[in-house]
């Protein structure tokens, strides 16, 4: 038996202290120091929300008008002209000046679909922040093939706020607002969930780590069992010496009753040999109220 030591370190993790006045987007949870700007698109109203993040303080910027998908939210399939309801990152920028003018000046894709949307089987691609026809004008409310579209103006005075792999869209019907301190106690949950995934992950605590994941878990198109048992054949390989946890940022999943996204960033230290991965776990409370992993991916 190999000898483990974790040294787990949770940094830069200011809580999320002020929104709109004494308010704060009941979505957000917790916001790692570095990233400075959270994006909330609210399809019932078509504007998308700009939030500035300094510190341990979280500012609402404004708003701008948006087109979505000529069918509306909630994208399940390829070509169903949906706009995607979800946690999604911006993944770069693209250079429009060769692709259709509908584009306008920039465009920023997004990640759909994410690990929560393969498990529900949704398809499709290509959805972007991007901008508009500068001959067309101002677009419907409902008007683009499922991407999010604003008008050239307001894209360009936001263009640098978009930071490539880091930047959340979080896509909802109606925002939901509420007290500074109303997601304190989830806040404190969640971390302590992510630190025994941590601990228990390093220490080869293999009954610990898949307790937490979920009976209806899947990955890779394998069930719960049959991951568990991937990841017991893998106990025989040398165990991690130490992980570390950062950059954590907790949202509370839009349209999903108790599901919570935590994406990280964990180095693994193995001997001499380091490799980090940027982690995330979809959380949601079974029956007993407990939080277990419903859905993981890396990125």
């Amino acid at each position: 038996m190999h000898s483990r030591l974790l040294f787990l370190l949770l940094l830069s993790l200011p809580s999320v202290a002020q929104g709109q006045g004494d308010r704060v987007p009941l979505t957000v949870i917790r916001l790692p120091e570095s990233l400075q700007t959270v994006y909330i698109a609210e399809t019932e109203t078509a504007e998308f929300h700009r939030f500035t993040h300094t510190g341990q303080q979280l500012t609402y910027a404004g708003s701008y008008y948006m087109s979505i998908g000529q069918s509306g939210a909630g994208k399940q399939r390829s070509g169903d002209k949906r706009t995607p309801l979800g946690v999604y990152f911006v993944t770069e920028q693209l250079d429009t000046t060769r692709l259709h003018e509908k584009y306008g000046p920039t465009a920023f894709p997004l990640d759909y679909p994410n690990a929560w949307d393969l498990r529900h089987e949704r398809s499709g691609d290509g959805i972007w922040v991007h901008g508009v026809d500068p001959r067309g004008g101002k677009r419907p409310v409902r008007d683009t093939d499922g991407c999010i579209a604003l008008p050239n103006e307001d894209l360009v005075q936001l263009i640098s706020t978009f930071e490539d792999n880091q930047t959340p869209v979080v896509v909802t019907t109606k925002m939901a607002w509420g007290d500074a301190g109303a997601n304190q106690d989830l806040d404190a949950q969640l971390q302590d969930a992510i630190l025994t995934w941590a601990e228990s992950k390093a220490e080869g605590d293999l009954y610990t780590y898949l307790s937490l994941y979920d009976e209806s878990f899947e990955r890779w198109g394998m069930s719960k069992v049959e991951w568990s048992t991937l990841q017991l054949r893998s106990a025989s390989e040398p165990q991690t010496a130490s992980i570390t946890v950062s950059e954590l940022l907790l949202l509370a999943y839009p349209e999903e009753d108790k599901l919570y996204l935590s994406r990280f960033q964990q180095t693994i230290s193995v001997g001499e040999s380091q490799r980090v991965l940027m982690t995330r776990l979809f959380w949601r409370r079974d029956e007993h109220g407990e939080l277990r992993i419903i859905a993981e991916d890396n990125g």
